[in-house]
């Protein structure tokens, strides 16, 4: 897990996306020491201390959201590539799994259940199952991850109080956990999401991203970023979606085989026609995202109660 806040001069948490890599003058949320934002092209961008790690961070994970690759599914390559082949040999074609292919660890893990109903009788994918393969559409995705972001920012609540209450050593590092988690659920919340269809001189594109600014102000910097590829650059804003960030990286990986690398530039696609028509129904299923009182807070910046008493 990788750390990607750090806190500023008035204990603001910035998010390694808003700064430039280097040197900062930001400081570790757990240890106050000085952070370097660390922005090449192989690894995930993050902050990495200027001296010596941390205690906490060093040992200890980061409450990260559970996105799509993120779900504590805590499987061994093995039986993820047995996940993978078990989806393409039956799941794709909606045939019953029997029980002696299975891993047990994939039943465990809810990724497959029972369905006496097959014929012959036998186990099928779960929704939750689906994820990792990339085979759960957009509409579904959601209502498997969005209880889920709420019943971790819950969990992060109570071992907060239990330290609180126990005064338990570890107390100013379960604050930081529970503040950096409202941080990234803010950020998803604040962002829209949008899809946009692009007309060049050699072709079209599509693009999948998210952006907290205008859209209108995202489109002029991509066409800006294209024009150095290409001749001529025409923009479709095809749709848009409020507070729906959670799910740019699950896309990513649903259609990573249509991914089309324009130097640097990552997040385009190539698809053809039929595709195309395909992928914007699948986008176009999700419902309008509908804050609940938690979420409105956090994106009001109202702390709760356990904040409020700290």
């Amino acid at each position: 897990m990788w750390l990607k806040y750090g806190i500023d001069k008035a204990g603001t948490l910035v998010n390694i996306e808003d700064v430039n890599r280097g040197k900062t003058l930001l400081k570790c949320p757990y240890c106050n020491c000085r952070l370097t934002a660390k922005k090449g092209n192989r690894k995930e961008h993050h902050f990495a201390h200027t001296e010596e790690t941390c205690h906490p961070v060093a040992k200890r994970e980061f409450p990260v959201l559970p996105l799509y690759d993120n779900f504590n599914i805590h499987l061994s390559g093995k039986d993820l590539g047995q996940l993978k082949l078990l989806w393409k040999e039956y799941g794709l074609n909606s045939y019953a799994i029997s029980y002696e292919l299975i891993p047990s660890n994939l039943i465990k893990a809810g990724l497959l259940q029972k369905n006496v109903y097959l014929t012959p009788p036998g186990y099928e994918f779960t929704p939750f199952g689906k994820i990792p393969v990339g085979a759960l559409e957009f509409a579904l995705f959601n209502e498997v991850q969005e209880p889920l972001l709420l019943k971790k920012l819950l969990k992060l609540e109570l071992a907060f109080n239990h330290a609180l209450y126990k005064n338990a050593p570890d107390l100013p590092h379960r604050l930081t956990d529970l503040k950096l988690y409202r941080a990234q659920l803010k950020r998803i919340l604040s962002c829209t999401l949008y899809f946009l269809e692009i007309q060049t001189n050699k072709g079209t594109l599509y693009k999948i991203g998210v952006t907290e600014r205008s859209v209108e102000e995202r489109v002029t910097e991509v066409k800006k970023d294209l024009l150095a590829h290409y001749q001529s650059v025409t923009i479709k804003v095809l749709k848009t979606w409020s507070h729906r960030a959670n799910v740019e990286l699950y896309f990513k990986h649903r259609y990573r085989d249509f991914n089309y690398l324009i130097g640097s530039l990552t997040e385009y696609y190539k698809f053809n026609t039929e595709d195309a028509v395909f992928v914007m129904r699948d986008l176009q299923e999700m419902k309008i995202k509908v804050l609940s009182p938690v979420e409105i807070d956090i994106l009001e910046d109202k702390p709760n109660s356990i904040l409020v008493a700290v």
